[in-house]
């Protein structure tokens, strides 16, 4: 699993390349957790087109770092899920806190 991030126009961006599961979830979190907190930023930008495979733990990693970000008033959005994310997100209806762009 790889995290990477970048900040561009006060949004950070961070593309997440591989599985979101039970075995990266604590890597991605702590991660995530960092850029967060290292960078000031007035927006997040998940970039989920190298996400091959995400499950239920990996749902709530992102809902983690949406509350995390909530509490400093700043937006997350997700971009370019696979089809087979997508479904995922759209099920959990995680788009209605956390919209995708498209």
């Amino acid at each position: 699993m790889q995290v990477n991030a970048k900040t561009l126009n006060d949004t950070l961006y961070i593309s997440l390349v591989g599985e979101l599961d039970e075995n990266s979830a604590g890597f991605v979190r702590e991660n995530l957790d960092r850029d967060f907190s290292n960078t000031f930023c007035k927006q997040v930008i998940l970039d989920l087109s190298n996400l091959s495979f995400m499950d239920s733990t990996g749902i709530g990693v992102l809902i983690g770092r949406y509350k995390k970000l909530k509490e400093k008033n700043i937006p997350i959005f997700l971009s370019n899920p696979s089809n087979h994310i997508d479904k995922i997100l759209k099920m959990t209806a995680i788009y209605e806190i956390m919209p995708k762009l498209n």
